[in-house]
């Protein structure tokens, strides 16, 4: 272990949580950030009576390993649940919000459905499995469900976690878990009732899929993890960086006129910057990963301190791209958690833009909040009203979007991984998007460092 060193590339949450289980492991490490922050696009704001985050709001307890980083944590950060509110998806249609159906029996008398795909959903669990691994979201779930569960369930959903196009989104890539449902069970909704029968271990019944932040925000979060693993362990404002490889296990890390040895790298940056970040890679190798596609997103939180709109008793409202509205989505953030508005007041988050409108995420002021509230007052019934808060974060690389390529990309990462042992390459470039993804990703690479062999 005391020959370890480990340079992370990148102080979000992936860089990190990283640090933390190495910290841990008692194998010394440091961080390079290029910013002046901690936290990548995890960043929450305290203003005029209202908590709202600048980058993602909320995770998912989805996996074993977010649950456990949670419980090393204990009282320094535990995660706050959402409330039972938040089960409650709403979907617009023809001008109304329409509770998204959870069981079969409200998949039948939902208005969001046609009758001739209602009818077709009695025959899903009979039809054959797919045979091609690049089919798209789109063409999988009209195979096996129908157009009108894709425009008022899947694409909605996918608009809320991608802001992206199922026509380009591949369920074996993205949504793996559905994917896999499918190949190992041939269906959908048997799938489901067989693996909800199957009795789970104690670790299974701790994944919860519940909603979480923590309290007063995920600034919390990064805040918690920078005390625990130590500031001094991360230099910022490191631009311009490189990463010159002088032997397997032996890799020199520069910014601006300092020079450190480092016998692994562990990187987070996104793929745009690898190139330059590794130089002794040959830029052709990188293609494959710096084509990967992103969505750009703006993301405005709305402040009421006083809510005279709609009830608020949900996780919030997704917009179909065939309603032709000019917003995604909406969050509503203080019902999710508490004291991010004052009482009796609301905190919305929504969303413009994604990839099949990017035009709308470059709006600026006075623009961008002429169609918000144009939105909010049509969608949230709100009455002549102007916000106590209106902020708004432009992300123009915000979601990466896994396509057919992704299978291209991760064979180009563990190809380079192969080539240069102690290189591992991280961030959302592979292995999903979520905070959870995330999390379960720094704990793999933190555990494969620690058991590696030099």
């Amino acid at each position: 272990m005391a020959k370890k060193k480990v340079a992370i590339i990148g102080a979000g949450i992936t860089g990190l949580t990283t640090a933390f289980y190495l910290k841990k492991a008692g194998i010394p490490f440091h961080i390079f950030e290029k910013t002046a922050r901690a936290g990548g696009v995890i960043e929450t704001v305290q203003k005029n009576g209202f908590t709202y985050e600048k980058g993602p709001n909320s995770g998912v307890l989805a996996n074993i390993e977010t649950v456990e980083f949670f419980e090393e944590l204990g009282d320094r950060c535990p995660p706050e649940l959402a409330g039972n509110d938040a089960n409650k998806r709403l979907i617009w249609k023809n001008g109304k919000w329409h509770p998204l159906p959870s069981g079969i029996i409200g998949g039948i008398t939902t208005p969001l459905f046609t009758w001739k795909d209602k009818l077709r959903l009695l025959g899903e669990p009979f039809r054959k499995k797919g045979m091609n691994p690049n089919e798209t979201l789109s063409e999988m779930v009209i195979r096996r469900m129908g157009q009108s569960f894709l425009d008022y369930a899947i694409d909605p959903f996918i608009l809320g976690i991608y802001a992206g196009d199922p026509a380009y989104i591949v369920p074996k890539y993205a949504l793996p878990k559905l994917y896999q449902l499918e190949q190992d069970y041939g269906s959908f909704i048997g799938g489901a009732i067989k693996k909800k029968r199957q009795k789970q271990t104690p670790e299974e019944k701790k994944v919860t899929r519940k909603i979480f932040s923590t309290e007063g925000g995920l600034q919390q979060l990064i805040e918690t993890l920078v005390e625990i693993i130590d500031a001094e362990n991360i230099t910022y404002n490191c631009s311009p960086l490189s990463v010159q490889k002088v032997a397997q296990h032996h890799y020199v890390v520069t910014n601006e006129n300092n020079k450190e040895s480092f016998t692994h790298v562990v990187s987070t940056a996104g793929s745009e910057g690898l190139p330059v970040l590794f130089p002794f890679i040959e830029p052709r190798k990188w293609e494959p990963i710096t084509r990967l596609k992103y969505a750009a997103v703006t993301e405005v939180a709305i402040g009421f301190k006083k809510w005279n709109g709609i009830s608020l008793k949900a996780f919030g409202g997704l917009i179909p791209f065939k309603e032709k509205r000019n917003i995604l989505g909406i969050l509503f953030m203080s019902t999710l958690f508490k004291n991010r508005a004052p009482e009796g007041g609301a905190l919305l988050t929504t969303f413009v833009g994604g990839m099949r409108r990017p035009d709308l995420a470059l709006l600026k002021d006075d623009a961008l909040y002429d169609l918000i509230m144009k939105e909010l007052a049509i969608t949230m019934k709100i009455k002549n009203t102007a916000p106590d808060l209106f902020e708004y974060t432009t992300h123009r690389r915000a979601i990466a979007q896994y396509g057919a390529d992704s299978e291209e990309r991760f064979k180009t990462i563990a190809s380079l991984e192969l080539q240069h042992q102690g290189l591992y390459l991280g961030g959302n470039i592979r292995d999903g998007i979520g905070l959870a993804d995330r999390i379960k990703q720094a704990h793999f690479m933190a555990e494969d460092i620690i058991l590696n062999e030099l």
